[in-house]
């Protein structure tokens, strides 16, 4: 089955974002295929640039949380590409694997938070107080926007059946996650 909305060739990528090409909007498909709505791509850059690279949350919460919703959401996609930026955080394949299950500890929280989400749409005043105690409230705002946005990116990668991006699958054929590796889960 072909997809409406294939990733975006070089030669097929829009005039009008001629600028965010050889950024990140070229380097993966998931944004090669939102190249197909220019104006949306142009207002995400922004965000992006917040919840990516600036989030309160640092790069391994940050990790925890995507991979979490990624879970949540089915999105193979988003779960392969954050299992190898995780794995480049150091997060050992056992904490990784973690995240689909129950986690103890600090990941174990992000993961009731995101659950939460997905579940009630909402942090109930409890879990957002634990939260904002454990990772402060800036960091608490950017999970649930992380979420958000990662649900938006599923939403459209599994809408439109995004091919998973090359080196991410060889990295997966030929290092896949190890289940059963030690390691701690307690973060």
């Amino acid at each position: 089955m072909t997809s409406a909305c294939s990733p975006l060739t070089d030669e097929e990528w829009p005039s009008e974002i001629a600028d965010l090409r050889d950024g990140f909007a070229g380097a993966l498909n998931v944004y090669r295929t939102m190249g197909h709505h220019p104006d949306l791509l142009r207002a995400w850059a922004p965000l992006r640039q917040h919840i990516v690279k600036e989030s309160a949350l640092g790069p391994v919460r940050s990790e925890v949380v995507i991979l979490r919703a990624a879970y949540r959401m089915g999105s193979t996609y988003e779960w392969q590409h954050h299992v190898s930026r995780a794995r480049s955080l150091g997060m050992p394949d056992a904490r990784i694997m973690s995240l689909r299950g129950s986690p103890s500890g600090e990941d174990g929280l992000i993961a009731r938070a995101v659950d939460a989400l997905f579940d009630l749409h909402h942090l109930p005043k409890s879990l957002e107080a634990e939260l904002a105690q454990a990772i402060g409230r800036p960091a608490v705002f950017d999970l649930m926007a992380t979420v958000g946005f990662y649900s938006l990116l599923g939403f459209i990668l599994m809408s439109y059946d995004t091919p998973l991006d090359e080196a991410i699958a060889q990295e997966m054929m030929t290092n896949p996650i190890q289940e059963n590796e030690a390691g701690s889960s307690d973060h």
